[in-house]
C-alpha cells in the first residue's frame, strides 16, 4: 500500500506542462502523461481513480492499440487478482470522455491520446504488420472533412479516421 502512495505522491509532485509542440507524436516521459491527465481531469471536475489510471499507464506503457481484455489480463498479472469487463470498460469510457483515450474502431482497441490537453479529431496510421498506431493532429483534415461534410448537408458527430499500411520500422525490416 505504501508505494502505491508513493507513487500517486510522486506523479502529484510533477508539473503538467502541456505540450507545444503539434509534431512531437507524444513522445512524452509517462510520468509527465499521467501527471497531465491528473491535472486535466481535477480541472474538469473529474476524478481520475487509481484504477483508471492504471489502464492509461498501460495503455501509454504498450505502445500500440491495446484491447480490454488484454488490459485486464495485464491488470491481474499487476494486482495478483482478477478484475472484470466492466470495470474495464467503465474506465475505458471515462479516459475517452476525457480526451485521454482514443478508440481505434477497425481493432475494438484503445490508445492514449499523445495531447489530451487540447481538443482535437485525429487520423490514425496503423501498422499491418507489428501493429503499432501513430496519432497525427492536423487542423487542415479536420477543417476538410467538416466543410466536405457540410457540402454533403451532413454533419460529423464522431470523425473516426483509421489508415492502414506499413510504418517506417517494419518497412527498413522489409517487413512489408
Amino acid at each position: 500500500m505504501m508505494a502505491r502512495r508513493d507513487k500517486a505522491m510522486m506523479l502529484l509532485s510533477i508539473q503538467p506542462r502541456p505540450c507545444t509542440d503539434s509534431n512531437c507524436r507524444g513522445q512524452h516521459a509517462l510520468a509527465e502523461r499521467v501527471a497531465l491527465a491528473i491535472s486535466l481531469c481535477g480541472a474538469r471536475g473529474a476524478h481520475l481513480t487509481t484504477r483508471r489510471r492504471q489502464i492509461l499507464e498501460l495503455l501509454w506503457e504498450n505502445g500500440r492499440p491495446t484491447g480490454a481484455y488484454e488490459l485486464i489480463e495485464a491488470l491481474k498479472l499487476r494486482d495478483s487478482r482478477p478484475i472484470g469487463p466492466p470495470t474495464v470498460y467503465r474506465a475505458l469510457e471515462f479516459l475517452m470522455s476525457q480526451g485521454l483515450v482514443s478508440k481505434i474502431e477497425s481493432q475494438n482497441a484503445y490508445v492514449p491520446c499523445a495531447h489530451p490537453e487540447r481538443r482535437h479529431d485525429c487520423l490514425f496510421f496503423i501498422c499491418s504488420n507489428c501493429g503499432a498506431s501513430v496519432e497525427l493532429e492536423d487542423p487542415r483534415f479536420a477543417q476538410l472533412l467538416v466543410e466536405d461534410a457540410a457540402g454533403l448537408g451532413f454533419r460529423v458527430t464522431r470523425p473516426v479516421v483509421e489508415v492502414e499500411g506499413a510504418c517506417a520500422t517494419c518497412i527498413a525490416a522489409g517487413a512489408a
